[in-house]
């Protein structure tokens, strides 16, 4: 079971540092490669951003729970 959990956790890590670099910050980001930066407009954020932080809100809550998981594994 340890190895399992261990697994998805690098997978979530590696996942949520490609996600977090896809985020447009005060210079554009990564996520202008992929069309993040073409209908931003000053009404806020467009649809692939909104849709990019709700991926992100998941991987970041299955980091939270898998490190959770991780440290009652270890404490047996």
């Amino acid at each position: 079971m340890l190895i399992v959990v261990l697994v998805v956790h690098v997978a979530v890590c590696l996942g949520l540092i490609f996600l977090i670099l896809l985020h447009s910050g005060k210079g554009g980001g990564l996520s202008d490669m992929f069309g993040g930066g073409l209908g931003a407009t000053a009404a806020g954020s467009t649809v692939v951003e909104k849709n990019l932080d709700r991926i992100t809100l998941v991987a970041a809550l299955m980091f939270t729970i898998s490190s959770i998981a991780l440290a009652f594994l270890m404490d047996k």
